[in-house]
């Protein structure tokens, strides 16, 4: 039996994984205690987390530039940074700077593929945007989970997080709303194949 994997990502309402600028902070300043509690109940559990090299350096940046105090440290982001990793990446070198990572060079349609055969646990990524693109398009993504936040970014919006990738039909098989305006939505995606 193979692992499930879960492309994890949050949005804009327009589609964008991240502002630039501005004074929207993180969560775009909209999360609450529902979120975060909803958040660290997903990363309790056993499983293994996947990233591309970029998403590996952001989080690593993101962490040594904060405090113990800064919504960085969330206590789910604390559970996301405990939890073994396999970095895909042709570019880092060991040794990475992360508890449990394993570094895997080679292709990432290769890696996860390998991943889902032989992994005892769950697997998710949370982000790598493009990675998990490539593994839509082969595939291997079992779950796209996407956390909409109530805002358009219309002007700061960067990381548009469906740009380039393939179409899809989604099933909806989970939804649930949290602090009363963010949307969690969790799709069975399947290649859209024309004419059907």
């Amino acid at each position: 039996m193979t692992a499930t994997y879960t492309f994890d990502v949050f949005s804009s309402l327009d589609g964008y994984g991240t502002a630039a600028g501005g004074d929207w902070g993180g969560y775009w300043g909209k999360q609450g205690p529902e979120l975060l509690d909803h958040r660290l109940a997903q990363y309790t559990p056993e499983q293994r987390l996947v990233l591309g090299a970029n998403t590996y350096r952001a989080f690593v940046d993101l962490l040594s530039a904060s405090t113990e105090e800064s919504e960085v440290r969330d206590p789910w982001v604390s559970r996301l940074c405990a939890l073994p990793a396999t970095v895909v990446s042709n570019t880092l070198e060991d040794p990475l700077d992360w508890a449990d990572a394993t570094l895997v060079p080679g292709d990432a349609v290769d890696v996860v593929a390998r991943l889902k055969e032989e992994s005892d646990v769950p697997l998710r990524s949370h982000g790598s945007l493009s990675m998990n693109r490539a593994l839509m398009a082969a595939g291997l993504v079992d779950r796209v989970q996407v956390t909409v936040f109530p805002v358009i970014t219309g002007k700061t919006g960067t990381d548009p997080i469906f740009r380039g990738a393939d179409d899809f039909d989604l099933e909806l098989i989970e939804s649930c709303t949290l602090d009363g305006a963010i949307q969690e939505l969790v799709y069975r995606p399947t290649l859209h194949v024309s004419g059907s």
